[in-house]
């Protein structure tokens, strides 16, 4: 079995945890690190849940998939460790960011940062085969995704969510958008960026509406 989470997702997924689906999941995986390559390591596999509690989020960041190269993907959607190269869908990000917010440009891809603010950098497929973009898409996956967001849809506070590409906004349908806010524009990768990716604007349009929301700003500058 996966290990689990270790903090209020835990019991806030605990029916899913629970299910055949997730058993189904689990008892694949557990081969497929035996006798493949699989990206995140198991255990950074719900990293982005243990860093950023039920509790606290505030903001969800929906990617597709994690980076199947080498030592990138750690359990935080587009982000990379520390001491690998900047992905060119997250150096775009960082490229919008500086254009929006006037910070520096960051000089890692580690966003551990955000997610300690309460940005839920949530993968809606949470492993990859190495070397094999999407390998994992008919894992079932997508299933935890939509009860992730279905979830939030009770949390006590509302949230704002991030989609960029059609990937991310197919999950737009199981938001309740008379609590939650939006956001929508093309994916940040090189094949779209310039076709509105860039000059969007989506962190101060973030931080402004959790202002408005009463919640404080998320320090997005990368250090």
């Amino acid at each position: 079995m996966l290990p689990l989470i270790g903090n209020d997702w835990d019991s806030v997924l605990k029916d899913y945890f629970e299910s055949p689906d997730f058993q189904a999941i689990s008892d694949y995986l557990e081969k497929a690190y035996v006798n493949e390559v699989i990206y995140p390591s198991m255990d950074n596999i719900f990293t982005a849940f243990r860093l950023t509690s039920y509790a606290d989020v505030k903001v969800v960041i929906i990617g597709q998939d994690p980076y199947h190269g080498p030592n990138q993907a750690h359990g935080l959607s587009f982000s990379v460790s520390k001491n690998v190269k900047i992905p060119p869908s997250l150096r775009n990000m960082y490229k919008e960011m500086v254009d929006d917010l006037e910070v520096p440009m960051p000089q890692h891809g580690q966003l551990d940062q955000w997610a300690k603010q309460g940005v839920l950098l949530l993968n809606a497929v949470l492993t990859v085969r190495a070397g094999e973009a999407n390998s994992h898409k008919d894992l079932g996956w997508q299933d935890l995704t939509q009860k992730v967001i279905e979830s939030l849809n009770q949390h006590p506070s509302p949230i704002v969510y991030v989609l960029w590409g059609a990937s991310a906004r197919s999950y737009k349908k199981y938001i309740d958008l008379n609590k939650h806010a939006v956001i929508e524009a093309v994916h940040p990768s090189p094949l779209s960026a310039y076709r509105g990716f860039f000059g969007s604007k989506p962190f101060s349009q973030i931080n402004q509406l959790l202002i408005e929301r009463g919640e404080s700003p998320i320090d997005w500058e990368i250090k």
